[in-house]
């Protein structure tokens, strides 16, 4: 939760210029920029000219529009490292992945909605139209369930005060009080299922990592087609899906070895 504060105006036009870029699948000039911010274009003008010079966005070749630069991928890349827990759970991953069959995936909550911040794939992969940075509605995936569940009530009220509860297809959870039961569902069982909720033909199994509090450090899941995953194999999944994430949880709030 952020803090309450003064803030600084240039830099929260200059963060709102790179949204902007980012949403913007065929670049935007600082005009196109001024007028969708509702900026003054000498604002903007001098922003985009230090963006560009730090290397955080660059200009088309031969035209006049930005987008932004590559060095996203490299920031990406090192706030990923950083993140012990990933460290932690890629061998518990893997083996669950090779176990099942199944591509797997271990997520973060961020700002309302479910971060995958790493996927392991099978031997003979299932093609999951997920990857390393996707972010995904917590209401209606086996990963976003297992994130909320185990937050306080306060915490699970106000995330669905702010992120409404898109329907993705008839089986989407759509109200408020459907998904409250599922949650204690979730935490009654120790796991949770996505069948068919967020896309058809496609059902996942998810476990929460939880920390020493008994609150949410992240959440791992098994996503593959209806065929895969059903009624007769789900005990099964769901019980290597929450040995998995007790192993990580384990591996992660581990203290460390004496010198």
């Amino acid at each position: 939760m952020s803090s309450p504060g003064p803030s600084v105006p240039a830099l929260e036009r200059a963060l709102a210029i790179l949204e902007a870029l980012g949403n913007a699948r065929a670049g935007l000039t600082s005009a196109q920029v001024a007028r969708q911010l509702n900026l003054p274009k000498s604002s903007v003008h001098y922003l985009v000219q230090t963006l560009d010079r730090a290397g955080y966005i660059h200009r088309e070749p031969g035209a006049r529009t930005y987008r932004l630069s590559l060095r996203f991928c490299e920031l990406a890349s090192r706030a990923l490292r950083g993140m012990g827990i990933r460290d932690e759970a890629r061998p518990v991953l893997r083996m669950l992945c090779n176990s099942t069959g199944l591509v797997t995936h271990l997520g973060i909550l961020e700002d309302g909605s479910a971060v995958i911040i790493e996927k392991m794939e099978p031997p003979q992969p299932v093609r999951v139209a997920t990857w390393v940075g996707k972010r995904m509605s917590v209401h209606c995936t086996a990963l976003g369930k297992a994130l909320i569940a185990y937050l306080p009530e306060a915490q699970i009220d106000q995330l669905l005060i702010s992120h409404p509860l898109l329907r993705h297809n008839e089986n989407t959870i759509g109200s408020v009080q459907k998904l409250k039961e599922e949650l204690a569902l979730v935490r009654r069982r120790g796991y949770a299922l996505d069948d068919e909720e967020e896309e058809i033909g496609w059902r996942c199994v998810g476990a929460p990592i939880l920390g020493d509090d008994d609150l949410p450090l992240g959440a791992i899941s098994v996503v593959g087609r209806t065929s895969s995953v059903d009624a007769e194999n789900y005990p099964q999944l769901a019980q290597r899906v929450r040995d998995a994430a007790r192993d990580i949880a384990a591996r992660f709030t581990a203290p460390p070895h004496a010198a």
